[in-house]
């Protein structure tokens, strides 16, 4: 599969839509401009790869929204000497698209399955910056930290502590916390010295972040569509 005109085309279509609803970070929408997104979803949803949705991946996983990837990463404001850990590498189109805006990104993914293709996928296509693992999202990656920014690409229960430890002063983490079974509110959590502030976003839905490994996952979850 290349990235064609065609598909250049579509994704230039895309980045005018996500200026239409709201996105400004011209920096933000530049790396989304760049980096072929129909490459990191299974051949049959190709045609789809350019629309404003979610889409299944391997382990009933998904592809998040293509709003969702450019809300969270202008929020987590970036810039190019920064290392960025990621919870949840899933297809690892949201690491890639970091790749183009900071120094490093350190991904974890907790299903073996999607952690080997996202990481064989990431190095075919030159993404050098980007070092994948094979871990439990909740343990964070301790022996890289601290981090300038952490972005959670899954719904936690709550704002762990360990990923909040491995921040720097100063740092930031971007992560959708559940406030129902089904829905998300997006928090900003801002690591400064005295104390840790939080501001809430708008609502999300994503899939959960689970603890622990695995190497498949037999249950079907929703979407992580942004509303």
């Amino acid at each position: 599969m290349q990235d064609s005109y065609r598909h250049k085309g579509l994704r230039k279509q895309l980045i005018n839509l996500l200026k239409e609803k709201g996105i400004s970070d011209a920096k933000v929408l530049e790396a989304m401009g760049q980096v072929p997104r129909h490459l990191f979803v299974d051949k049959t949803f190709e045609n789809q790869a350019y629309k404003d949705i979610a889409l299944r991946i391997a382990a009933n996983q998904t592809i998040s929204q293509p709003y969702t990837v450019a809300y969270q990463t202008a929020l987590l404001n970036v810039d190019s000497t920064m290392n960025v850990l990621e919870i949840g590498t899933g297809s690892g189109y949201q690491a890639a698209v970091l790749s183009k805006l900071v120094n490093k990104v350190f991904t974890l993914e907790r299903f073996k399955q999607l952690y080997k293709k996202a990481k064989k996928q990431l190095s075919f296509l030159g993404f050098d910056n980007v070092e994948c693992f094979y871990k439990d999202g909740f343990e964070g990656l301790p022996e890289f930290a601290p981090f300038d920014r952490i972005i959670v690409t899954a719904a936690a229960p709550e704002v762990p502590d360990n990923l909040v430890a491995q921040l720097k002063i100063g740092g930031k983490m971007v992560i959708p916390v559940n406030i129902t079974e089904t829905e998300q509110q997006m928090l900003l959590v801002q690591k400064n010295k005295d104390k840790t502030i939080v501001v809430e976003g708008p609502k999300f839905r994503f899939v959960p972040m689970l603890k622990g490994t695995a190497i498949s996952s037999n249950k079907i979850n929703k979407f992580n569509t942004g509303f």
